[in-house]
């Protein structure tokens, strides 16, 4: 009963900014964990960052870490991706997720509830 629905998703330059959205409907958990991962083309989808409910503690992927910043506000039940010096490495579609536990880490598994996906496309 869980739908997640990313946005903002888009074309931009090397070095530009982005800002994704991910909002939530439906049955949602008083307590979860939020998280974004990403897909190039070709590749295995990966992990970018996660955000924990209980501190609001943050572990990122060692390839985003500085450019990216994961925020969320609970009571929208929305939470966001800034990406700012982008990379054409960059490219690719992103994923929100969502976990039923209040901590969850860089595992697909750990994390039950998916959006579609929002493509980004870093040019050189």
């Amino acid at each position: 009963q869980v739908q997640l629905v990313e946005s903002g998703g888009g074309l931009v330059q090397a070095g530009g900014s982005l800002r994704l959205s991910c909002a939530a409907s439906g049955r949602t958990f008083r307590t979860s964990a939020m998280a974004w991962f990403r897909q190039a083309p070709g590749k295995e989808r990966d992990f970018v960052v996660t955000i924990s409910w209980d501190s609001g503690s943050t572990y990122y992927a060692d390839s985003v870490k500085g450019r990216f910043t994961i925020s969320r506000d609970n009571a929208k039940n929305t939470w966001y991706l800034q990406m700012n010096s982008l990379k054409p490495e960059d490219t690719g579609v992103y994923y929100c997720a969502g976990s039923i536990k209040a901590v969850a880490g860089s595992a697909e598994s750990e994390y039950h509830y998916w959006g579609q996906g929002t493509q980004v496309t870093v040019a050189s």
